[in-house]
């Protein structure tokens, strides 16, 4: 059980629309797309593929997952808080025979 305010289950919940996976993924297939039609160069179309699948891992995977890694510390933290709390009362509560 937790005493902190309710976490959001995922990343995406918490971000616009602009932000969101779906957005990310439409945008860099759009730019490199539009790049290989209207410029018909590859050696642009190229590097700007390659930028989009830096900026797909970025904010596709590492943030996400580093997100997921901070929530689950602060649950920890939270629960390891919670724990030493109840010991301490434990502790401090006279025996009964």
């Amino acid at each position: 059980m937790t005493t902190g305010p309710k976490q959001a289950a995922s990343i995406w919940a918490l971000k616009p629309w602009w932000c969101q996976p779906w957005s990310i993924v439409l945008t860099g297939i759009t730019a490199v797309g539009l790049s290989c039609l209207w410029l018909g160069r590859w050696w642009i179309s190229l590097p700007l593929a390659l930028v989009v699948l830096a900026w797909w891992g970025l904010f596709l995977v590492l943030v996400p997952s580093a997100w997921r890694q901070e929530q689950q510390a602060q649950l920890e933290q939270q629960e390891g808080l919670g724990t030493r709390d109840t010991s301490e009362l434990d502790s401090a509560e006279p025996r009964r025979s």
